[in-house]
């Protein structure tokens, strides 16, 4: 039971991670496409894949799949991470939407996803160790 939970979080998170810089915490508005843009775009796949990873999980019930897949949900995580703050960036004026909202709801978002994640696989590890 706890598999498929931590499977619903990784896809609600991915989702999360996907939609929200679009919809719900949105970057910037603006007339010219900057870099906020490109990353929420970036945002969308990489979330997309964490969604993904999260509803296998939820298939899949062997631990040894569910240890793979929980190392591709934190990679993935970690990458979400990154996007922002290191490899796109978004606009210079720290007062702008992407760096007041979605820049700080994406961190905590993929901040929570690493360490649900982290748990698991150290779960996984221990369970895959006495069988």
């Amino acid at each position: 039971m706890t598999k498929r939970i931590i499977g619903i979080g990784a896809a609600v998170f991915g989702l999360l991670l996907a939609l929200g810089p679009q919809f719900i915490f949105k970057v910037c508005d603006s007339q010219t496409i900057m870099l906020c843009h490109w990353t929420a775009q970036a945002e969308i796949g990489i979330g997309m894949i964490i969604a993904l990873l999260g509803v296998a999980m939820i298939i899949f019930t062997d631990i040894r799949i569910h240890l793979g897949l929980s190392i591709g949900i934190f990679l993935s995580g970690i990458y979400a991470l990154l996007v922002p703050h290191v490899f796109i960036g978004g606009c210079a004026m720290p007062t702008m939407a992407c760096n007041t909202t979605a820049f700080p709801s994406i961190t905590v978002i993929s901040i929570l996803l690493l360490a649900g994640i982290l748990v698991h696989l150290f779960y996984s590890r221990r369970v895959l160790n006495t069988v």
